[in-house]
């Protein structure tokens, strides 16, 4: 689950020439499977198409991101690899590889938890507000969460940006131990909240950059209060809703909707599944999801394009004043303190990786990347789920990265600290 305002606005490839752009698009669709060509379906769930699996393709650069994706399951020993590109908001290739479970074939439309791409939506949702004239990025928490501490020099922005040296709880080795003994507990925000804030800053709000989870579920509460509208329901009207993503949706159990995603985690000595351990400790109650991978690719686009926002408030999801922060001290590592560079940094609730906006959870067992050129109108949307020998960490990110380093040579999406 972990992951970071130049003054440069959005990425160095959103400011490039609309005509190259546009002529990158038009070469890359004309080279596509047939499913992309002009007036063939899409499968985009946004207009009530069910999302299936493109048709085989023969050649071009639909082949090649399958072919991508068949080597790195078998290198990576993967149980499941899902995919959909888009290029324009046009299908290039939509596809399900591997099993669920034993003797299940995986299939595009299983559900999968999709972690902190949630906090893209809150990023984007808090935004939103700001638009409305309902709130400012840099008014003190204190007004809505009166009993933090410190709330009266911690923002909305520093919540977002993860600028306010909370500590991680999903750092602390008792949290870690009492997550693998009992993976089926449910964690409640003030339990979370307190294992933070119950240990030392790292540093001063507003100085430094870290992730902390606990960022993320004192915002959800933040935007509840400011709103008075429960977060699941804020987040379907702000965004889920505006975005079209109808198989998205916040679950207050471990529940998932069928069809299901199996995935299967050795975290604890032994490989054993992992789809119903419960994700309570994620994110803010509200914001812990699930999603299918046409949903995955429509929110790359969506949150990638800032398609919700004004053009100044889409500047701050990219460049909440970040880049020139993370550096090592005496209390936070340079592990933890990550440098946030020009090329590299997080925005508000989401990741902005050389000229790609990103984002890619990890949940035991569960993998996934979504990921924005805003350029070249291109989304590359990856799930994954791990086999008995599959290492840790991000590998559907790494999918990504791989297809593309494929489609777009010139903009590779570089590693986050």
């Amino acid at each position: 689950m972990r992951p970071p305002r130049s003054t440069s606005g959005p990425p160095r490839s959103a400011r490039r020439s609309r005509r190259a752009a546009v002529t990158a698009v038009a070469a890359l669709l004309a080279l596509a499977a047939p499913a992309a060509a002009a007036g063939a379906p899409t499968n985009d769930t946004r207009h009530g198409r069910p999302c299936v699996t493109s048709g085989p393709p023969e050649h071009g650069p639909a082949r090649e991101v399958l072919r991508i994706a068949e080597r790195a399951r078998a290198e990576m020993d993967l149980k499941s690899v899902i995919l959909r590109v888009t290029v324009d908001g046009r299908e290039l290739v939509t596809t399900a590889l591997g099993e669920s479970m034993t003797g299940v074939p995986a299939t595009p439309a299983m559900h999968f938890r999709n972690g902190n791409i949630a906090i893209s939506y809150m990023g984007t949702a808090l935004l939103r507000l700001v638009d409305q004239g309902r709130v400012r990025l840099d008014d003190p928490v204190a007004r809505w969460l009166p009993g933090l501490k410190d709330g009266d020099r911690i923002t909305l922005r520093m919540l977002a940006a993860s600028t306010t040296g909370l500590v991680d709880y999903v750092r602390l080795p008792e949290f870690q131990q009492a997550v693998l003994a009992d993976p089926f507990r449910r964690w409640t925000a003030d339990e979370l909240v307190r294992l933070s804030t119950g240990k030392d800053r790292w540093y001063e709000p507003g100085t430094n950059w870290s992730y902390s989870h606990a960022n993320f579920v004192l915002l959800g509460a933040a935007l509840e209060k400011i709103t008075g509208t429960r977060l699941d329901v804020l987040l379907r009207r702000q965004v889920l809703g505006p975005l079209g993503l109808r198989e998205t949706g916040n679950g207050f159990t471990p529940d998932i909707p069928t069809p299901v995603l199996h995935a299967f985690a050795s975290d604890r000595g032994r490989y054993e599944e992992s789809t119903f351990w419960n994700p309570s400790w994620t994110t803010a109650p509200g914001a812990v999801e699930t999603t299918d991978i046409c949903d995955l690719a429509s929110s790359a686009v969506g949150i990638g394009s800032g398609r919700l926002l004004s053009p100044a408030s889409y500047e701050e999801l990219l460049n909440p004043g970040t880049v020139g922060l993370g550096h090592a001290t005496r209390t936070c590592p340079a592990t933890v303190c990550l440098a946030q560079t020009e090329a590299t940094h997080y925005g508000l609730g989401l990741l902005v990786l050389g000229d790609w906006v990103s984002q890619h959870p990890l949940f035991f067992g569960y993998s996934a990347s979504q990921d924005y050129l805003p350029s070249q109108r291109l989304a590359i949307a990856v799930s994954t789920t791990n086999g008995p020998n599959a290492a840790a960490g991000h590998s559907a990110h790494t999918i990504a990265q791989r297809i593309a380093a494929a489609l777009a040579p010139d903009h590779p999406i570089p590693d986050f600290g």
